[in-house]
């Protein structure tokens, strides 16, 4: 029986070339958890069952995955030669895609598939990002990640080459709704952390660049679980000039709002429509159109609060009862039209024109009457867990009447032409922003009877209410502002890239400077006056040695300028200040990628070590997803550190990465002396993880984990960061998803399951360990014992999640 048991099996051979016909090694061709590797020539054998459709997945890091069905007989040998892909645009498995493209520009290339998979609260590109090292964000219900000690407003979007913006009034993570990128539409995304090239525009920390797919065929995708639903069509035109992707989202952040402390009466809206249309006018014309509406609501009624912290020797607990409501309303219209010319065999030229328009309101009225005192723990007592002793009573009201109205409009040309072995890009860009702003907002204290003055006016006495007070009666903090802005600005880039030989190493280099001017009319602005110029020259150097060893190095740095965006000219009060100087940052980048195997499978090991020297920075609160910057550009910076990743199949035919980033950032401030910046994430560790049960290989399983030391935040917004240097607990979070595999497409059901060329069903757990997560301290004051207690603002606890993906 166990003769005959061996014999049922076929073999499967062949060689594996790339697209210059050379033997590609170290392919790792799996199935079922049994796997083997091409040798140095680029052959492999490998025995697998007979009588039954297999799925035979080839991988490597280098090229993109392939997967091919077979159905062999007994004793079949059976010869299968592949050409192994390096196209950076695969749609595949969890992988880094490493092409020559992205390992000379030090560009973390993402596949699509994982942005789907990939078990999150806020699912979806920003999701996977925050996994890598040097990317960083503590609020599971925020899409908005800052970058190596940059903060959420230093981060370029683009899609297709479109910049992308965000909504201006967001305060809170779970007012966001939707992130503009549509995951289902999503062909490739580039991602770069720091060093990156003049093409890219002027901002201080990061780029995400996207590019939505390009149709060959009808296909439609739909997705359902608690959160929402989505759906996505491709369509082609019969004579296949014509490509679309269209896609439809709906979101309920209930599930996770609920999961929080506040009892809350919660009914959220968010809904996009989105759309990308491709015309092929001729082999040497295209067009394109990109469009998306969206409409956000936000109607938050909160009802009561219970949170007990505190330590052992000291429980305490704080009770709020509300009464009122918020409604926040974020509604975004944009379009954008690109053509790419191909003059000739040399040259390409593009032009891109796109209008993004926000309306955006945000409305409340929330009284909270709180009740602070010490929590009885004695077990048997009759008000256990409850207040025993009540030490502070009082009342907050919160108002708000914010109305922002913003229109961006952009022109651009860019062109690219190639000469013999280099490569020449530039263009030119006009954006003219129109900015409508009114804030109105204000915040009364009052505690045992006693109106709480503000804490940034210097009244005296203050010791309420032991002395009484006799100053004016003004709201505890108060905002209000009118602008109408308009911002002109003109902006161009050149670039040289070129590749040569050095004896036994290949070396690459990029050099390229951008320019950007400026100038701000309406409100306390005059366009004569607030004209500035920037110049950021940026150079980039990649070496691959002739060595045993594979691996290339990189260098890249130059000076980089962030001119002021609305937000950033609109000070704590909420005026304008137009003499905003652009942030300045200087910055080294020196990077390693290192591949090799380990277990007889491929591994790649990328570390990089950063410094930014910062000048003329805007300092700011972050507040939630909130900042508020000072608008005067009185400090200087510095930020630190190295990131480290680790990538591979960890288990055979998947791959899985491991995290670790070391940050320090500090600002001095009219040379007060260094503290840390409110971005100051010390230690970051993450994972992301597949695996798959051999017995049951359609079973998959899906893992994130990210653990972040305390950031700053955890003293009052109003307070003097030089006196108040407190942080936050540390962020621990894992979220888990288990997806069954109904169907993959590689074989055909004769059932109902052959209507669909890839069906799954999943349970995803949030925050798997249930830890208490905060995101900022709410502050109450007890009149009799003069202290202050930090009451945390906890995040979702464990939540579980049903979701349905079907393709067609």
């Amino acid at each position: 029986m166990s003769f005959s048991s061996l014999a049922q099996l076929a073999k499967v051979k062949g060689t594996l070339l790339d697209a210059q016909n050379k033997p590609v090694s170290n392919v790792n061709i799996s199935f079922l958890g049994h796997s083997t590797q091409s040798n140095a020539k680029g052959f492999y054998t490998i025995k697998v069952p007979v009588n039954k459709t297999i799925n035979l997945v080839f991988s490597h890091l280098t090229f993109k995955k392939t997967t091919i069905a077979l159905l062999l007989k007994n004793s079949e040998d059976y010869e299968l030669n592949l050409i192994m892909n390096e196209h950076e645009e695969e749609i595949g498995e969890i992988i880094i895609t490493k092409d020559k493209k992205s390992q000379i520009q030090g560009i973390t290339t993402i596949a699509p598939d994982v942005i789907k998979k990939l078990p999150g609260a806020n699912a979806g590109i920003e999701n996977v990002l925050k996994t890598l090292a040097g990317v960083n964000s503590n609020n599971e219900l925020s899409t908005q990640y800052s970058v190596r000690g940059g903060n959420y407003d230093e981060n370029l979007v683009y899609v297709n080459e479109i910049e992308v913006y965000r909504p201006f009034l967001i305060r809170s993570g779970q007012q966001e709704g939707l992130s503009f990128t549509n995951t289902d539409l999503v062909q490739n995304v580039n991602f770069s952390a720091g060093g990156f090239q003049a093409k890219y525009g002027d901002k201080l920390a990061s780029v995400l660049d996207i590019t939505y797919r390009n149709p060959t065929q009808f296909a439609a995708a739909f997705e359902s679980s608690f959160l929402g639903g989505s759906l996505a069509v491709d369509a082609i035109s019969k004579n296949k000039k014509w490509t679309a992707v269209t896609g439809v989202r709906y979101r309920n952040n209930s599930l996770l709002v609920k999961s929080q402390e506040t009892q809350t009466n919660y009914t959220p809206s968010f809904v996009d429509v989105q759309t990308n249309v491709n015309f092929n006018a001729s082999a040497k014309w295209q067009w394109s159109f990109l469009g998306n509406i969206s409409q956000n609501k936000y109607n938050y009624q909160p009802l009561i609060r219970k949170t007990r912290f505190g330590t052992i020797d000291q429980p305490m607990v704080l009770t709020v009862f509300y009464e009122g409501q918020e409604k926040d309303k974020y509604d975004t219209y944009f379009g954008a039209l690109k053509t790419t010319f191909q003059a000739s065999d040399k040259l390409k030229l593009k032009f891109i024109g796109s209008v993004y328009h926000t309306l955006e309101q945000e409305y409340f009225d929330i009284l909270a009457q709180y009740r602070l005192g010490e929590n009885d723990v004695t077990i048997g007592s009759e008000t256990y867990n409850d207040v025993s002793y009540t030490s502070g009573i009082g009342t907050q009201l919160n108002h708000a009447r914010n109305d922002l109205d913003a229109m961006i409009v952009n022109a651009e040309v860019k062109g690219v032409y190639d000469w013999k072995n280099s490569n020449f890009e530039f263009g030119v860009k006009y954006t003219r922003e129109s900015i409508r702003d009114r804030v109105v907002e204000w915040e009364v204290i009052d505690s045992a009877g006693f109106s709480i003055h503000p804490p940034i006016i210097n009244f005296a006495p203050k010791d309420e209410p032991y002395t009484s007070f006799t100053g004016p009666l003004v709201p505890y903090q108060s905002v209000f502002a009118v602008n109408f802005n308009t911002i002109n600005r003109f902006s161009a880039y050149a670039q040289w890239s070129a590749k040569t030989n050095l004896e036994n190493a290949q070396l690459w280099y990029t050099a390229g400077v951008r320019m950007q001017n400026w100038g701000i009319t309406g409100t306390n602005a005059d366009s004569s006056t607030n004209s500035q110029t920037v110049f950021s020259p940026r150079v980039q150097l990649a070496l691959k040695p002739n060595w045993e060893k594979d691996m290339i190095f990189r260098i890249s740095g130059g000076y980089y300028y962030q001119p002021p965006f609305y937000r950033e000219l609109r000070d704590a009060g909420g005026a304008v200040q137009p003499n905003v100087k652009a942030q300045q940052s200087v910055q080294l980048v020196l990077g390693n990628e290192y591949d090799f195997k380990m277990w007889q499978r491929p591994f790649k090991l990328v570390s990089e070590l950063y410094y930014k020297s910062l000048n003329d920075i805007n300092t700011y609160t972050i507040d939630n997803v909130r900042i508020r910057y000072a608008a005067n550009n009185d400090a200087k910076a510095y930020a630190q550190g190295l990131d480290l990743r680790l990538n591979g199949e960890f288990v055979p035919g998947t791959e899985s990465w491991f995290s670790f980033g070391y940050l320090k950032t500090e600002e001095n401030t009219n040379t007060k002396g260094y503290i840390a910046r409110p971005t100051d994430q010390r230690l970051k560790f993450a994972v992301l993880f597949q695996d798959y049960m051999p017995s049951i290989p359609s079973m998959k399983v899906y893992l994130n984990l990210v653990y972040n030391t305390g950031l700053p935040g955890g003293s009052p917004s109003y307070a003097d960061p030089y006196v108040y240097q407190n942080r936050l607990n540390d962020y621990r979070r894992a979220d888990i998803g288990f997806s069954k595999v109904l169907t993959d497409g590689n074989t055909k059901k004769k059932n109902w399951l052959g209507n669909f060329k890839e069906l799954s069903i999943g349970l995803e757990i949030f925050n798997l360990f249930n830890n208490q997560n905060a995101i900022t301290n709410t502050w109450v004051r007890d009149v009799y014992s003069k202290n202050e207690y930090a009451v945390p603002n906890y995040m979702t606890t464990r939540m579980f999640n049903l979701k349905l993906n079907a393709k067609l």
